[in-house]
């Protein structure tokens, strides 16, 4: 089979699915609300990675500013408690509003309403019934450990669990907003809504229209909410957990790790943008995965706990070590671009290097181009699925702390790696995963180049 039939039939049974999915309405609204959530994250990474520097620890004791860091580390954990912490309370919020915006509805009440749904499945609870787990602690000099007394827990109120507002509690997040934002449509579609009169302003016009949806909402949800005291299995969270803890177990080996790497460059070769359709179905996985990395993180350093797994593969396993230049892993292509003897690869090779220094890599997919170019279709996925099972075999072995820090996607791929990781062997690994990509670029780089330089030849002749 030629190249050229291969992709014929390729695009013939993939395009066309590929390409309405990526125009999913509700995938569409998962995409943009999780991506919204970016900053709020890149933020509280910033400050998980201050209050624990990776510095040695004899630095923490005997200099003055890391001593200061330590012992504020919980405070200055803050940031990123109510960032990373809370992130499916912002991603709940953002994908309801995005939601209703592609339904023409107002995007604040689409919001609202999924963020109380969302409220309703997280089963608050008085804090007074905290007492009947709490014990008493002795530390081992001797010391007991203060217990708050019932009082004191009384004034507390209701408290909400905050494990379920943070990358676990994503799932919930979504299938909350997608059911909020399906009934406002239902009520406003079938005009079950109040309509106030002309001249009454917009916000208060909104929020009356609202409120028989909102009535609807909390009904359902609340039925939930019975059903989860009644029967404690079928809360949601519980549910979901239930249904997505296999698929974080797959996605983080390395067969899942690979598969994720083909579909991504696979559909990148035959034109798709692959992390936006791929992304978006694994990146709340993925920030999951990322979240329960970063909580990891702060107990080992803080309370030095050794019993606790991490996840090799969160989204920045593949960005700072899979897609390094970008989708494809084609800083190794444009290394050879700058030596190349053609003088329009080598002209490219100056124009596309400082954008993939910064992980930009269209105008080298698109000026190439590597898209359905039989040239590149080997290496552009041979080389990151190469990438993915060394790197992947590193951090499983230890010898490279894995990714527990979300850090902008910008970065030059060394220093991303580090801040990622915490470790400064990251960056060897990123480096050494350069120089694979390079080693794997070349030799079809070479065909390409001989191809190009002849064409120009012949067109200097004619």
């Amino acid at each position: 089979m030629s190249f050229d039939s291969f992709f014929a039939k390729f695009e013939r049974i993939f395009m066309g699915p590929m390409t309405k999915l990526a125009q999913q309405r509700h995938l569409l609204a998962v995409r943009d609300g999780m991506i919204s959530t970016i900053p709020l994250t890149i933020v509280g990474s910033v400050f998980l990675i201050i209050a624990f520097l990776p510095v040695p620890q004899a630095w923490n004791e005997s200099i003055a500013f890391f001593k200061f860091l330590k012992t504020h580390a919980l405070t200055i954990m803050i940031p990123f408690r109510v960032t990373m912490g809370l992130v499916a309370i912002y991603a709940t919020y953002t994908i309801g509003y995005s939601l209703a915006k592609s339904y023409e509805l107002d995007g604040k009440s689409g919001g609202a309403l999924a963020l109380m749904a969302f409220f309703m499945t997280t089963l608050p609870q008085a804090a007074y019934s905290v007492m009947n787990a709490m014990q008493s602690v002795t530390l081992a000099d001797g010391r007991d450990v203060m217990v708050l007394t019932a009082d004191q827990l009384k004034a507390l109120g209701l408290v909400i669990p905050m494990d379920r507002l943070g990358g676990a509690g994503l799932f919930v997040g979504i299938f909350t907003a997608i059911i909020a934002v399906e009934i406002l449509r239902f009520f406003e579609k079938n005009n079950l809504v109040i309509r106030m009169p002309e001249g009454v302003p917009d916000s208060v016009a909104r929020s009356f229209s609202a409120l028989f949806p909102a009535f609807a909402v909390m009904i359902v949800m609340f039925g939930f909410l019975v059903l989860a005291r009644i029967w404690p299995f079928l809360d949601l969270h519980t549910v979901f957990s239930s249904v997505f803890s296999p698929l974080k177990k797959v996605v983080d080996t390395p067969v899942g790790a690979v598969l994720i790497v083909l579909f991504i460059t696979m559909l990148w070769a035959a034109g798709i943008h692959g992390v936006s359709i791929i992304g978006t179905i694994v990146r709340p996985v993925w920030l999951d995965m990322l979240d329960q990395n970063a909580q990891a993180h702060a107990e080992i350093l803080q309370f030095g706990t050794t019993n606790i797994t991490s996840y090799v593969t969160p989204e920045p396993f593949f960005q700072w070590f899979i897609w390094i230049g970008g989708s494809g892993g084609t800083i190794g292509l444009v290394l050879w671009l700058l030596v190349a003897r053609s003088r329009y690869l080598k002209e490219l090779g100056k124009v596309t290097f400082l954008p993939s220094i910064f992980n930009i890599n269209e105008p080298l997919i698109f000026g190439l181009p590597i898209m359905l170019n039989p040239f590149f279709f080997v290496p552009f996925i041979l080389g990151p699925v190469i990438v993915t099972i060394f790197s992947y075999a590193v951090m499983s072995l230890g010898w490279v702390n894995a990714p527990f820090a979300l850090a902008p996607w910008t970065l030059p791929g060394p220093i991303g790696a580090y801040i990622a990781t915490g470790d400064w062997r990251a960056i060897i690994l990123n480096i050494v995963n350069i120089i694979i990509l390079a080693v794997i670029y070349y030799p079809f780089m070479r065909a390409y180049d001989r191809k190009m330089l002849k064409e120009e030849q012949g067109e200097a002749v004619a």
